[in-house]
């Protein structure tokens, strides 16, 4: 289980951290992170960091993709949690 948690926690950050990099690039017109590696991330796990980082940062919200993807992130997450209680 402490994989598991340790494991959510870690992609749940790093997503969040990937979102603020993109959305300061984005704003300085610089390159930016790939989309496929922020929904990927995302939907390993990552769902609740990117809904999160969508919300603070006001980024990528007018995508339905990023949507979709970071909510069935988050249901896989919630999935992970109760199968290994």
């Amino acid at each position: 289980m402490i994989f598991v948690v340790g494991y959510l926690l870690l992609c749940n950050v790093l997503l969040f951290l990937l979102m603020r990099i993109d959305k300061q690039k984005a704003i300085k017109r610089q390159w930016r992170i790939p989309e496929k590696t922020l929904l990927g991330l995302g939907l390993v796990g990552g769902g609740f960091g990117g809904i999160l980082s969508m919300q603070l940062f006001r980024h990528k919200t007018t995508k339905a993709s990023f949507k979709v993807i970071y909510t069935l992130g988050t249901a896989v997450a919630i999935f992970l949690v109760v199968y290994f209680l």
